[in-house]
């Protein structure tokens, strides 16, 4: 099967630091690769760069189309949810106002938020505001999706919404990249996983394989991190 996305020996440097050193990554469609490792280590970096938001120094991208959900969201405070989701397809893509709204409202109701289609980006819970800007990503149809830190602002049971809803976008033909601290949401929800460490791929495979049989340092010192963070022993 053709990749969705495949990146080749990517390198990228700010000021004194290289942030990726050479990372290769492909994702295809039906799958949900979760891009892992300590702050700094070039998780976003790499998304943005898929995105076209930031340049590298060198290397290969190929992609078709990317949409991306960032961390804090980014909708637009002075519109609802609905036109948020709109407002791509009206005024980048030359949808007519009411298809657009049709298959917005069908992304919202396929995301669990279709009956706050009118609420403004400030009357929304942090689950529903996640979801919103998903469907946003989705509505230019997007076949790869992007998603930094997704569950960063979700409670467990929200978590498992979410998770759900993201197996069901890539059974659906898609491919999802996301970066993640959530090892847990990792292990539950995604087909394989990718550590990175100092700007380089140091592990990759299926996630409870990896996660609780980690071959590189690297691996063992990021969970170590995350059961300290969270009191586990």
């Amino acid at each position: 099967m053709t990749a969705t996305l495949i990146v080749r020996d990517l390198h990228l440097t700010r000021g004194n630091r290289a942030i990726l050193k050479g990372v290769n990554l492909d994702a295809r469609a039906g799958e949900m690769v979760a891009l892992m490792g300590r702050s700094g280590s070039g998780k976003t970096t790499i998304l943005r760069v898929i995105a076209g938001l930031d340049t590298p120094d060198s290397g290969q991208v190929t992609v078709g189309k990317a949409g991306m959900v960032f961390q804090f969201h980014h909708l637009f405070e002075h519109l609802s949810a609905l036109d948020n989701v709109t407002l791509a397809p009206r005024h980048v893509h030359g949808v007519a106002t009411a298809e657009a709204q049709r298959c917005a409202r069908g992304l919202l109701d396929q995301l669990g938020v279709g009956h706050r289609a009118g609420a403004l980006p400030r009357e929304l819970s942090g689950g529903e505001a996640q979801r919103v800007a998903i469907a946003r990503a989705l509505a230019v149809d997007p076949p790869l999706l992007l998603l930094d830190e997704p569950t960063a602002s979700l409670d467990p049971a929200r978590k498992n919404d979410l998770g759900d809803a993201l197996r069901a976008l890539a059974a659906s033909g898609r491919a999802l990249v996301m970066a993640s601290h959530d090892d847990d949401f990792v292990r539950q929800h995604a087909t394989r996983v990718v550590v990175l460490a100092d700007g380089i791929v140091v592990e990759q495979g299926e996630p409870r394989t990896v996660l609780d049989h980690p071959q590189h340092a690297a691996t063992r010192e990021l969970l170590q991190m995350e059961r300290t963070r969270h009191g586990v022993q």
